[in-house]
């Protein structure tokens, strides 16, 4: 777990990393501090300690994930997971309005857009409110989507976590707790609503990668890739934001 500015759980609890199938998906803290904005830290050089620098958000390290980079034709980063055994996660972050209470409305879409895919949908309370969780049932496997979001100052940040029926409270304990630990960074630029804020690599993180790359391929390991999400089969209504895979990619899914 990466230090934050008040953090109060101890060093050897936050560390330890959840089993698949042993972890309940109430356990977890009910009151976390985080998420953060970046503003709310004295020092910036405390923000990266312990956090994977992407920019508009810096998430904690997690010793049992790897870092997966998803990138346009141009080469530009377009979505970050955390590849674990329990599953997968991202975390994303969007501009808001200063009101906040975007999540709210980004709810209700996420929930209508996963029972158009024929999904068993469900809405539980989680520590920042209501978490949409969906069951794909069509496909090789079935698929559990966990959308979790949380409102800030002039932004929304949201995870988004993919697993198994049996790793489906393992992975989304570790969502929840890369939320609690995440720092956001807005910026002051203006940015429309609902727009997604920009990912951009450190350059140690870059560096970092690479050698991790180099390293794998000299040991003859297959360099991690996010592993595809299977696509349902098509159904005759669509809402007008697209289906959940495609809002894996947007406000309403990552």
């Amino acid at each position: 777990m990466a230090f934050g500015k008040r953090k109060n759980v101890q060093d050897d609890q936050a560390a330890q990393v959840p089993e698949p199938g042993d972890v309940a998906e109430s356990a977890v803290d009910d009151d976390p501090d985080g998420p953060y904005d970046v503003d709310e830290f004295d020092d910036p050089s405390v923000v990266t300690v312990g956090r994977h620098d992407l920019g508009s958000v810096l998430i904690p390290e997690n010793d049992g994930a790897e870092l997966a980079i998803e990138v346009n034709q141009q080469g530009v980063p377009t979505m970050v997971w955390m590849v674990t055994p329990n599953g997968r996660y991202n975390i994303t972050a969007y501009a808001a309005p200063k009101t906040g209470n975007l999540w709210r409305e980004v709810v209700t879409e996420i929930a209508e857009s996963l029972r158009n895919d024929s999904a068993q949908v469900s809405v539980e309370d989680g520590p920042w409110g209501r978490e949409v969780v969906g069951v794909m049932t069509k496909g090789p496997e079935p698929v559990v989507m966990r959308f979790v979001g949380v409102d800030g100052p002039r932004w929304m940040v949201r995870g988004a976590a993919i697993g198994t029926p049996e790793s489906a409270a393992a992975i989304a304990a570790d969502v929840r707790n890369a939320l609690a630990d995440t720092v956001v960074r807005r910026g002051d630029t203006p940015q429309p609503v609902r727009a997604m804020l920009n990912l951009q690599l450190s350059e140690s993180l870059v560096a970092r990668l690479r050698a991790r790359a180099e390293q794998m391929v000299a040991e003859g390991a297959e360099v991690p890739v996010p592993p595809p999400v299977p696509e349902p089969q098509p159904v005759a209504r669509r809402s007008e934001q697209g289906s959940a895979m495609q809002q894996l990619r947007t406000i309403t899914g990552g």
